[in-house]
């Protein structure tokens, strides 16, 4: 089904929205099962989705940086993490 997606061609921004807008329509809490199970299957998927745009994004940063001679990326931290 990750295909369907994919064939759709959603940039990680219209992936995002559709994914929040399943989000809210779910905390509603006035959707049956079926149409529940429905949505919750399409927000993995587009979850997935999400991932794998941030992921060959990455990828792609890293390539240019070692092209350029850059240092390669370290993990990023956050304030909260770093105190941790």
């Amino acid at each position: 089904m990750m295909t369907k997606i994919t064939k759709e061609k959603l940039n990680l921004e219209q992936a995002l929205d559709e994914l929040n807008a399943l989000v809210e329509k779910m905390e509603q809490g006035e959707l049956n099962l079926e149409e529940a199970l429905k949505d919750f299957e399409r927000g993995v998927l587009l979850t997935r989705h999400c991932q794998k745009l941030l992921t060959d994004a990455e990828q792609k940063v890293q390539i240019l940086m070692q092209q350029e001679g850059q240092v390669v990326l370290t993990n990023y931290q956050t304030d909260s993490q770093a105190n941790d």
